[in-house]
């Protein structure tokens, strides 16, 4: 089974800059979480599998009406335990994952894989590896990939030269089916709006137009998270973070917090 180490060919990433004005996809009316893009607040050990759960619930509510013709969209998900060594016992976790598989209806080709990196995918081998092998039984059917990672911490799962790309803390990753070996990257910044992508279907047939501020301020909205944060407090400690970074972000959160 492949895996991205075992590529013959070696991984690059381009660019991509954000879409702007797309008369196709309307601006998020409003933002409910008093960042402007991702809310580093969620990157939380129990926020997250939350917050992670709704976005791919979100995924799946908006782009299920423009595949109906053509495709069929299902939430599948994966489980793997993850050990926690402690100086005298080990704690055991036990994840599940949800992703999207868009699969032909006319054949039941996968057709793309749709993934949102966890916390655990960064920060433990069990995670990693569970991740890797979503994505390699998707290459094995040909089809194209969107990975979303939200994360901070920890290390990302997809290991490639990203020395080309703008400074970024959170990144969208399109593999297409007919050029597996180089990723298409779209940077998103702590302080801006998350960006517009490209979601690869069936080669055939043009890209479906994402913006993924509208996906996570619904996520956000029916996850209420809100209710759970205490924006006057400091962001996770395992957020990571430049002190620059960390001070403008916990200064909107505690403006949010008094209000």
């Amino acid at each position: 089974m492949p895996t991205e180490a075992s590529c013959a060919a070696p991984i690059s990433a381009r660019y991509n800059p954000p879409y702007r004005n797309d008369p196709d996809i309307p601006e998020a009316a409003a933002v409910p979480s008093p960042l402007p893009g991702m809310d580093p607040y969620l990157e939380h050990s129990t926020r997250f599998p939350v917050f992670r759960k709704h976005l791919i619930a979100s995924l799946y509510q908006l782009l299920l009406p423009g595949l109906v013709d053509r495709y069929r969209a299902r939430v599948h998900s994966r489980q793997y335990e993850s050990e926690l060594v402690l100086f005298t016992s080990v704690q055991k976790f036990q994840h599940e994952e949800e992703y999207i598989e868009i699969r032909s209806r006319s054949d039941g080709r996968l057709v793309t894989l749709v993934d949102v990196v966890s916390i655990a995918n960064r920060t433990t081998t069990a995670g990693r590896d569970a991740y890797l092998a979503t994505r390699a039984l998707a290459h094995t059917e040909k089809a194209g990939i969107l990975e979303l990672d939200l994360v901070t911490q920890g290390k990302p799962p997809l290991g490639f030269n990203r020395s080309d790309l703008p400074p970024h803390h959170y990144l969208a990753i399109v593999s297409r089916a007919n050029n597996a070996t180089t990723h298409e990257c779209f940077p998103a910044n702590l302080r801006r709006r998350l960006p517009k992508i490209r979601l690869p279907l069936a080669t055939d047939d043009r890209d479906t137009v994402v913006d993924l501020q509208v996906v996570f301020a619904r996520a956000y909205e029916q996850s209420q998270l809100e209710l759970l944060i205490d924006y006057r407090t400091p962001l996770p400690p395992d957020v990571a973070l430049s002190t620059e970074d960390r001070d403008w972000a916990e200064t909107l959160g505690r403006a949010h917090g008094v209000c």
